[in-house]
């Protein structure tokens, strides 16, 4: 099996022993990423929009760090600590994967995020 660490600085560093993503035999998987601005390594989770954005910007960092598209990712999964926020995250969500293929996607509450942030999401990509 082919596999290769990817990270990069335009992402938040991981906090744990995990990497930002690996690709294995051609396929990327993200790590969750949360709303850490990579450059000060502030936390934004006061407004749902602005957090998921920057989770958006931060999985676009990393997938385009393998070499990659949001248009390559064939699944994402979004990890909530509060459904009711769901409308806003898929607001921001859908711009980031508007064309006619939208990936698969799952979208659950749990009880508690790391940093106890609002929002995580982690992607599966394929070249096509």
């Amino acid at each position: 099996m082919s596999k290769t660490v990817i990270h990069t600085a335009n992402a938040p560093a991981p906090i744990g022993p995990y990497s930002q993503a690996i690709v294995a035999n051609g396929v990327l998987y993200t790590s969750g990423q949360i709303a850490i601005v990579p450059d000060s390594g502030a936390l934004l989770i006061d407004e749902i929009q602005a957090e998921t954005e920057q989770v958006m910007e931060n999985v676009k960092a990393v997938v385009e760090a393998a070499g990659f598209t949001l248009n390559d990712v064939v699944k994402a999964s979004i990890f909530l600590s509060n459904m009711d926020d769901f409308p806003l995250v898929n607001e921001v969500y859908g711009r980031y994967f508007s064309g006619e293929a939208p990936p698969a996607r799952e979208t659950v509450q749990v009880a508690r995020l790391p940093k106890s942030v609002n929002v995580e999401i982690s992607v599966i990509a394929v070249k096509s």
